[in-house]
């Protein structure tokens, strides 16, 4: 009698992390599974029978994993987001699973360096930045912490685009980070569910006398599964990670093949598959913004159909699912997963109304990530009519019922009723996604303090007075395990010769650090740890842009996306102040290399332009004589998470100087302080929580407040500024005039414009003064170097609160209410 697959359990004795089994591994992998032998094996190659060495070990953990979860079925947490930006895996990978020094003695042995073969490993840019950044952090955090968590997301054949300087310019290549394979991944063919858009819409009573609705006559694309998966810090949990691909319903029409159009006959399907091609196409086009749309609508589609499938396994009805799944929906991006539970639940699994929006509202919550009204996403309803007809119906019943709830609590306010609604109808009618998002969502939070109270008092005023309490905060945290152990690997062991190991798993206690900041011994440790990631730093300086920068010079550095509002151009005219202090009067200050890193987005004009001006900038500054030996300016370019690693532990002063009310938390500014750099910082995101944990001594904070900034704003007068501050008028009028650009003098015409001409939107001029007055207090702090290490130490001491732990224990908490 055959026995049933499903209860079959292999014995099988796990890998060992000796050196002697890893080498008669990876020799089986080079062999078996690469096809290479030493001799004609590349560095390529080695890597990845390495990286399928250590993935046999994460396999076996992965599946004991998934079968104590069936076994104990508990509750799951799902994770929807359009970006993971997880980096290069083998090194986490090896320091998680705990084996990492026993490869690297194996490596040595073979004659091969982990360092080179790291660099073989392409650092996946499924994301554009800190939205992408935190989804990987959380995913570690929920397998270091045992939770049963999964990641799902699209699985993008070319990421966010590799960026080139030339001439100055950002110039966006083609991101083909799956060139090579990627050995992390296993690909799931009979893991493929349909996704529908276009058709129409028909309305029936069925034999029981209920209105059903089916979705026809529109077309399908694929989404087939790739799993990832994610190890927790050396306690045998490994979870997942689930991209979607998109697939061709069938691979091609048969009937133009065999006419001889073979061209004709793959149309059809390079277009479908077109759907997981590029992160983010450009939205300014109507082609983009409807790809953009299709694109969500894929993965919270399969996903969620992925979800119910694995539910239905184990459970005949839908009545515990709200207590065996929690849906985090990171932004408004993956927001649309709100109707198309719905639809999913009434017009599949025939649940009626009352019952499925009671469901679907228990089982989401959303992440809210920015203040600023343009960028909370909305999609015309013209759109949402052509592409997703059933989910414009479902929203628009939503909508309704939703709006008479808030009529039966303010009668005859019209007003309200405006401000609250789903469906915008000022201009274009227009769906809001973050109103959907809230309405659907049993809680929604912000990711700091300031952030939260901001949405309560503006945008979001509304929905809290009506839905009290179910806006809450809870700050954006960090993994030490890569942020801090793998990115300064000299400083981690400083910390753990003092204090244990323990701090990995347990970031507060790094608070043991903060009486050593008075000892001698230690703060001459400290400070050699981060001259010599320093030095390191530098000499990748000068191979990749073959510039030469001073060590001992304070390493001043801005590393985040090109946006207006986060005011790299704030950071320019400090640069340029600097520059006439020491060319036209003479002075010596404290030498400092201006470090900047991060990518404008293909269609944003005004940040591309900004590029070029610190690049122009820094051609002027880098080889004046009188100059260049106090200042440098680097623009390092395709800043990602790899490159982040290595400016990081390097870092002196962390610019976190974005408008105060624009940032909704930042995490370069936790893992720049986690590694001992002082932040010069507005009263923004998350610098406030910094700020209350290292103290005011501890970072330097200057301009406007929140409040301030919004009275600022109302009767702002650039102009005033500008001819009242005789510094800022000559800095104004060097980039204007084409000091910079002698090649065409006008270039940065523009720029200028914008803060003299149209309102300086983010009061950098504004800003200007405290923030010069904020530098010149950095230049004397620096110059005491037995003082600055003492504030280093602190700031690294008090980060404690700061962990991607601590963050993800209090959603499970408060947000997806985990038991114990």
């Amino acid at each position: 009698m055959k026995s049933d697959p499903k209860s079959i359990v292999f014995n099988y004795q796990k890998l060992e992390f000796d050196v002697p089994t890893l080498q008669h591994s990876l020799a089986n992998r080079l062999t078996y599974t690469i096809g290479k032998d030493p001799i004609t094996a590349t560095g390529h190659d080695w890597f990845h029978a390495l990286a399928y060495v250590v993935r046999d070990r994460l396999a076996e953990r992965w599946m004991e994993t998934m079968r104590s979860f069936y076994r104990n079925d508990a509750k799951r947490i799902y994770y929807f987001s359009m970006e993971f930006l997880t980096g290069r895996m083998l090194v986490n990978s090896l320091s998680n699973l705990g084996f990492y020094q026993e490869c690297r003695d194996l490596l040595d042995e073979l004659g091969l360096d982990l360092n080179e073969l790291c660099e073989s490993e392409p650092d996946p840019a499924l994301g554009n930045g800190g939205l992408g950044r935190l989804a990987a952090c959380f995913l570690d955090s929920m397998a270091t912490l045992g939770l049963h968590g999964y990641g799902y997301g699209i699985r993008y054949e070319y990421g966010m685009f590799n960026q080139r300087i030339q001439n100055g310019e950002q110039v966006e290549h083609p991101d083909n980070w799956l060139r090579y394979g990627n050995p992390w991944e296993f690909p799931r063919p009979e893991v493929i569910y349909p996704v529908k858009y276009f058709g129409r819409v028909i309305e029936y009573v069925d034999n029981e006398g209920h209105n059903r609705h089916l979705w026809v006559d529109g077309e399908e694309i694929m989404a087939m599964a790739f799993d990832t998966p994610v190890p927790g810090y050396k306690n045998e949990v490994v979870n997942n990670l689930r991209l979607w691909t998109a697939k061709a319903t069938r691979d091609f029409e048969l009937r133009y093949f065999n006419e001889g159009n073979y061209i004709k006959s793959v149309e059809d399907k390079n277009e479908s598959e077109n759907l997981s091609k590029v992160l983010y196409p450009d939205d300014t086009t109507l082609v983009g913004r409807e790809l953009r749309l299709k694109q969500q609508h894929f993965f919270v589609s399969a996903s969620l159909q992925d979800i119910l499938h694995r539910f239905q396994r184990y459970h005949s009805s839908f009545d515990d699912f709200p207590e065996k799944v929690a849906i985090q929906l990171n932004d408004t991006h993956p927001s649309i997963a709100i109707p198309e539970l719905m639809r999913l639940l009434m017009d599949v699994h025939y649940v009626e109304w009352d019952k499925s929006w009671d469901i679907t509202r228990r089982v989401f919550s959303y992440t809210n990530h920015t203040l600023m009204s343009e960028a909370l996403e909305t999609w015309p309803v013209s759109l949402f009519e052509r592409i997703l007809p059933r989910h414009l119906q479902i929203i628009f019943e939503i909508n309704h019922r939703f709006l008479k709830d808030v009529m039966h609590r303010y009668p005859g306010d019209s007003d309200v009723l405006q401000r609250m609604s789903i469906i915008g109808e000022e201009g274009q009618r227009h769906i809001r996604m973050a109103h959907l998002a809230i309405v659907g969502s049993h809680r929604v939070n912000g990711v700091s303090s300031i952030h939260t109270e901001l949405m309560k008092r503006s945008i979001f005023l509304d929905f809290d007075r009506f839905f009290p309490g179910r806006i809450i905060n809870i700050t954006n945290g960090v993994t030490p395990r890569l942020w801090l152990k793998q990115a300064n690997p000299h400083l981690s062991d400083l910390i753990s010769s003092c204090i244990g190991k323990g701090w990995v798993g347990d970031l507060s206690q790094l608070h043991q650090l903060a009486p050593l900041a008075e000892d001698a011994g230690f703060r001459k440790k400290f400070m050699a740890v981060k001259h010599s990631n320093k030095i390191r730093l530098a000499g990748l300086i000068k191979s990749r842009l073959g510039l030469e920068v001073d060590p001992d010079s304070l390493f001043d550095v801005q590393i985040k996306r090109i946006h207006e509002y986060k005011r790299q151009l704030l950071n320019v005219l400090h640069i340029v102040t600097r520059y006439n202090r020491i060319r036209n009067n003479n002075v010596k200050l404290t030498p400092r290399t201006v470090i900047f890193g991060g990518k404008a987005a293909p269609g944003y004009v005004m940040a591309k332009r900004i590029i070029r001006l610190i690049n122009d900038i820094a051609d002027i500054v880098n080889n004046d004589p009188v100059v260049n030996q106090q200042l440098k300016v680097v623009f390092i370019p395709n800043y990602d998470v790899s490159t982040a690693l290595d400016i990081i532990p390097a870092a002196d002063l962390s610019e976190q100087i974005s408008t105060a009310g624009t940032e909704a938390s930042g995490t370069g500014n936790m893992k720049l302080a986690m590694n001992g750099a002082l932040t010069i910082g507005t009263l923004d995101g998350a610098n406030i929580e910094i700020l209350e944990a290292v103290g005011e001594d501890n970072i330097f904070i200057f301009g406007l407040d929140a409040a301030r900034a919004k009275q600022c704003s109302q009767n702002y007068q650039p102009m005033d500024v500008y001819n009242a501050n005789a510094e800022l008028k000559a800095v104004l009028d060097m980039i204007s005039s084409g000091f910079f650009s002698p090649d065409e003098p006008h270039r940065y015409r523009s720029i200028v414009d914008s803060l003299l001409q149209h309102g300086d939107a983010y009061l950098l001029l504004a800003d200007y003064a405290s923030y010069i007055n904020a530098q010149d207090i950095v230049d004397r702090h620096f110059e005491d170097s037995d003082s600055w290490a003492r504030k280093a130490i602190l700031n690294v001491a008090y980060m404690g609160g700061f962990s991607s732990d601590r963050t993800v224990t209090q959603y499970a908490k408060e947000i997806w209410r985990l038991e114990g």
